[in-house]
């Protein structure tokens, strides 16, 4: 991919911004943003990233309670259920990567929520499906099924997560149209969840997991888009999963956590790098700055386009307390990881990303993590 020379009214359009919210784009930086900073805006203010259509009805919902720990602001909720224990759980949808590509994409829906429980600390114990296809009858309808069947068993039984339960609706309705839905839960002790919160200036962020490719480069944008005729061209901006690094992160991370040397960390779910770091910023009221040139990739020429909106899957990004990097990297070396220091919390808000000495993107923090169109 080569970086266009300019900023054009098609080139917004292309990365689903409409006009006004590109006078909002140039109102928060002062200027007119570069092509990573596009792309970067297109992701986080996509349906998937910010429930921009939804996020009104949403708020409409009761979120506190008794035995409520941890409600909506997190990669998951958390409940009580006594003893000094906690249940960590979470529900979402992988529906248009698994329409485009059934297998990857739906295996790349359970690896995506089995992160999400154990960046919480929790260790994910259990998977429940609920399904729905258009008839069976039909020829795709039933390519899709066994595409999205073989995706969730292949990858939750390789990675160790059982599913425990699934549900399977049929109806003409859900023709070329499948809803894939996938719930994970995990168990805490509730003394110790951890949460997606950058916090103290000068301490280093980590990268650990699997190298960054081209995958998944602008997924978070195509799940939020009206499907067509010719949505199954989008092939490439669905993830490729391996369970089995998925495992070893697993275990890494809970290593990790059974001491007291991170601050906070996040998976590299939707809208990968872009979204750990601008989100961890901003829920810890902080900056952060990274550097693209010391983050792992398994390809060659990528721009820093690609590296901040690509979704290859088994990623996390830690903030660890300083004088513990060697701690933290010792664990992830033991369990064959790549784990590489690429950046610091800094305390002025902005999310700044560089590319070596070159500054390839800054901007506020928040404005792209809370404050989307709505």
């Amino acid at each position: 991919m080569r970086e266009p020379r300019e900023i054009t009214p098609d080139l917004i359009a292309q990365h689903g911004i409409s006009p006004e919210e590109y006078q909002r784009i140039l109102a928060i930086l002062g200027r007119a943003p570069n092509f990573t900073e596009l792309g970067i805006f297109s992701v986080m203010w996509s349906e998937h990233c910010s429930y921009k259509s939804s996020r009104v009805h949403l708020r409409t919902l009761p979120t506190e309670g008794p035995c409520i720990l941890q409600g909506p602001g997190e990669n998951a909720g958390v409940v009580d259920i006594g003893d000094g224990l906690a249940i960590v759980f979470k529900m979402e949808s992988h529906n248009h990567p698994s329409f485009i590509e059934p297998r990857q994409g739906a295996a790349t829906g359970v690896g995506g929520i089995i992160r999400d429980i154990f960046t919480m600390g929790a260790r994910p114990i259990a998977l429940l499906d609920p399904l729905r296809f258009g008839p069976l009858t039909d020829v795709k309808n039933r390519f899709l099924a066994a595409g999205v069947v073989a995706g969730i068993s292949a990858y939750g039984n390789a990675v160790g997560v059982p599913t425990v339960g699934g549900e399977l609706y049929v109806s003409e309705t859900y023709a070329g149209n499948p809803l894939v839905n996938v719930f994970c839960l995990g168990i805490a002790p509730k003394e110790r969840i951890f949460l997606a919160r950058a916090g103290g200036e000068g301490n280093p962020v980590i990268y650990v997991g699997a190298k960054t490719g081209r995958d998944g480069i602008h997924g978070a944008t195509m799940a939020s888009e009206t499907f067509d005729e010719g949505s199954e061209e989008r092939r490439p901006t669905v993830q490729v999963g391996d369970p089995f690094r998925e495992k070893l992160l697993i275990e890494a991370c809970l290593e990790l956590m059974a001491g007291d040397a991170i601050i906070g960390i996040q998976d590299m779910g939707a809208a990968g790098l872009t979204c750990s770091t601008c989100e961890m910023a901003s829920r810890g009221e902080t900056g952060i700055e990274i550097d693209l040139a010391k983050v792992p990739l398994r390809e060659t020429g990528m721009i820093p386009y690609e590296v901040m909106l690509s979704e290859s899957q088994e990623r996390m990004l830690l903030v660890a307390k300083q004088g513990r990097e060697q701690e933290v990297l010792r664990i992830f070396e033991k369990w064959d990881l790549d784990a590489v220091i690429i950046g610091r919390v800094t305390g002025d808000g902005l999310m700044r990303v560089r590319d070596g000495a070159k500054v390839v993107a800054e901007i506020p923090a928040r404005d792209l993590a809370e404050e989307g169109p709505v």
